[in-house]
């Protein structure tokens, strides 16, 4: 049997298991596409994150979908250079950035919005530490559950934000609610509050 015969009897059989691996190469085809598109559009191959967590209400909620383009891409615009310059997005001054806390592999990345630039041993806060390095001085929008900076907390204790670190900005696109397919699974059950 040539190459040629398998592939009209696996286009063409009734087969069950035939129907199966059918499937099976359609996803796989779905998510190399998807993948290469969001690589060449976005810098990364994974441009999407489900929120976990409501430090970002009232403009991210818990379960939405954010897009993010790769840092490499793009030019991140603090919250103090956005009131300057008039620039926004998600409905407040700066970009909103997603980052490896402490730049550690394999940790769950934080998406908080980026206040300002510290250059090492600039005080990080008004009559705060020196910084122990540049980088992003970063905060949740929501004023109820982050009512100080990340370097303030436990998020990232006295440590700013590397550029290295910054995974990439959150862009103008937001599903809500489907990131909470991701999530339950997972026993994140915030999409319940």
């Amino acid at each position: 049997m040539g190459l040629k015969n398998i592939v009209k009897y696996f286009k063409e059989s009734d087969s069950f298991w035939a129907g199966i691996l059918r499937d099976l190469v359609f996803v796989l085809a779905v998510v190399i596409v998807f993948a290469s598109v969001s690589k060449i559009a976005l810098g990364l191959y994974t441009p999407m994150v489900a929120v976990e967590s409501g430090s970002m209400i009232p403009h991210i909620q818990i379960g939405d979908i954010i897009f993010i383009e790769s840092a490499n891409r793009t030019e991140i615009i603090t919250n103090e250079a956005g009131k300057k310059i008039e620039y926004s997005s998600f409905d407040e001054y700066g970009d909103v950035i997603l980052y490896k806390p402490h730049g550690t592999e394999g940790s769950t990345p934080i998406i908080h919005r980026a206040m300002y630039y510290v250059e090492k041993g600039d005080p990080m806060w008004s009559r705060g530490p020196p910084a122990p390095h540049a980088g992003y001085i970063t905060k949740g929008d929501n004023s109820k559950t982050n009512s100080a900076y990340d370097q303030q907390g436990s998020i990232s204790y006295m440590q700013p934000i590397k550029k290295e670190w910054v995974i990439g900005k959150a862009i103008f696109i937001r599903i809500p609610v489907l990131g909470c397919i991701s999530l339950i699974p997972r026993g994140n059950l915030a999409c319940f509050k």
